[in-house]
């Protein structure tokens, strides 16, 4: 019966749901985790600037995370379109990441910034999704991030009988496993921006192929998320490259 596998955070005499619970925390620890980066590593834009930057990602990523979820099974948007709890209730990662990027790209000119900015949202971000998964995988089949039928030993039955792929824990996975990979290789010299291309890059190749196993509405063969990911990578891929080649080390002279 759908439902069954969900789970609750008990807090006191509260029970709380856990994707609410888990992308709330997901939120403070990625912001946690900016600041640390930010004090670190430095941050070269004025704080006014800064708060514009960050006010334009979160717009962007709203928009976009709405519009991509409205496009991901695009008949039942058209029938639900007056159903305001259907048309609010979910968002998409991937748009909400493309969504903020094209805002910050379009408001730095008018803020007279040339410089990248991403890098120092590229951990935060990449163990912000990660923890929002956890949420999402014990939402069961209420939050529709599962996967398809599978006989693999670790299918998940989720309340409705099918062992299925626990895609939510891919995703965990992939994203610590980059996160942790990006760390490793800040200290190596690469462009401004590079890191935050490349956690973009690698995000969307995943989501490409990760998507294959959800029981998602094509469209011609790939759903609205892979033809969206399959576009930008066009764009993003040879960040990939360019990061995780190594780099010559200056000799003394």
């Amino acid at each position: 019966m759908a439902g069954v596998f969900q789970m609750t955070i008990p807090l006191g005499a509260v029970r709380l749901h856990p994707h609410w619970f888990l992308e709330s925390l997901a939120y403070l620890v990625g912001f946690r985790l900016y600041l640390r980066d930010r004090k670190h590593k430095g941050d070269f834009l004025p704080c006014g600037t800064r708060v514009w930057i960050i006010a334009a990602a979160i717009t962007g990523a709203a928009i976009g995370s709405k519009l991509l979820y409205w496009l991901e099974d695009p008949v039942q948007t058209l029938g639900r379109w007056n159903d305001l709890v259907y048309m609010m209730g979910g968002k998409s990662i991937v748009g909400g990441l493309l969504g903020g990027v094209v805002a910050v790209e379009w408001i730095k000119p008018r803020l007279g910034v040339a410089r990248r900015t991403g890098d120092l949202f590229t951990i935060p971000l990449a163990v912000g999704i990660a923890i929002g998964r956890i949420g999402c995988f014990l939402a069961g089949l209420d939050d529709h991030t599962y996967g398809t039928a599978t006989s693999l030993p670790w299918g998940v039955d989720f309340g409705d009988g099918i062992p299925r792929h626990p895609t939510q824990i891919y995703e965990m996975l992939f994203l610590l496993l980059l996160a942790w990979w990006l760390n490793r290789v800040h200290t190596q010299p690469h462009p401004e921006g590079a890191r935050f291309r490349a956690f973009l890059a690698a995000y969307l190749g995943f989501r490409f192929a990760v998507d294959f196993l959800k029981p998602d509405v094509s469209l011609g063969g790939l759903t609205s998320i892979q033809w969206l990911c399959a576009a930008s990578l066009v764009v993003y891929l040879p960040d990939i490259v360019e990061i995780a080649a190594p780099k010559e080390t200056p000799a003394h002279e």
